[in-house]
């Protein structure tokens, strides 16, 4: 072999799940979605929802049946559905760029021309970093800031199992923790059976988190710690809904300006009080 499989596949920037489902099926070709998390180590939780993004992406196919089967495809079909994809990517990119040439040119050089040349020193609103590692990273950094409250706005809190640890470190420091989930009926199967999971184990073992379930989609998700009313403190990590983008592709916003934290606690409050419910749906049915 030429190269090492795992740098070749590094090039596909996949997240580093992605990246072991994708080398390890190539390894073994077709097989189900349990051998392949024990295979990787990668938990079941989470095993449906990496299959289902490398599914979109084009480079493995499902076949029907019970259970499922995942194969992938070959190396070269692979390569190109990576190279078709980066070019739709910028080519609608640059479309949108272009139909908006004439307004951005007309609206914004005369502000540019207007503009004083003293620039005044303002505080920076907010910084993106990438979905996944280093998103993970500033939610448990903020996390461990975190002096007396923290609030979570999430799916299905897929990404516990990389925040847990600080979290459960937050929770015996005595903070106050509330996650709002999205109602299931506004998730796929897969996050249904994810969320289900995740909330099994946190009415489990942190009986301290208080969970509600909001009734319309949000627009937003992310964690606010600390967020006050008089605008002097607070922080906040925030990734809002971007349709038919991958998450692994999006960035999410990071913020210690206090008036905007104060604002996205003022709709997480907003929302948890008059738009969401207590329990978990399909419990009812139980």
């Amino acid at each position: 072999m030429s190269a090492d499989p795992s740098e070749l596949l590094s090039t596909l920037e996949l997240t580093e799940y992605e990246e072991q489902a994708l080398e390890t099926l190539l390894m073994l070709g077709q097989t189900s979605a349990p051998d392949l998390s024990e295979a990787t180590g990668i938990p079941k939780a989470r095993i449906y929802g990496v299959l289902d993004s490398l599914a979109d992406d084009g480079y493995i196919k499902i076949i029907p049946g019970r259970p499922k089967m995942y194969q992938p495809k070959p190396p070269s079909d692979i390569l190109d559905r990576a190279i078709e994809s980066r070019r739709q990517q910028f080519e609608t990119y640059q479309h949108d760029l272009q139909e908006i040439r004439d307004d951005f040119v007309d609206t914004l050089q005369p502000l540019y021309e207007s503009a004083s040349e003293e620039v005044t020193p303002t505080e920076e609103l907010f910084y993106v970093v990438d979905v996944g590692d280093p998103s993970e990273e500033e939610t448990r950094r903020l996390y461990r800031d975190a002096d007396t409250h923290i609030d979570i706005i999430t799916k299905s809190f897929e990404y516990l199992e990389a925040v847990e640890p600080t979290l459960e470190r937050a929770l015996a420091d005595g903070c106050t923790i509330r996650i709002l989930f999205l109602d299931p009926s506004h998730l796929s199967e897969t996050n249904q059976r994810i969320q289900c999971e995740v909330v099994e184990h946190i009415h489990e073992s942190y009986p301290g988190i208080e969970t509600r379930f909001s009734q319309n989609p949000l627009p937003w998700r992310g964690t606010i710690i600390d967020p006050s009313m008089d605008y002097d403190h607070g922080s906040a990590i925030m990734l809002v809904e971007e349709e038919n983008i991958p998450l692994h592709k999006r960035q999410a916003a990071v913020t210690d300006n206090a008036s905007f934290v104060a604002g996205l606690e003022r709709y997480f409050n907003l929302i948890w009080t008059h738009e969401s419910q207590p329990h978990y749906p399909p419990a009812e049915d139980a």
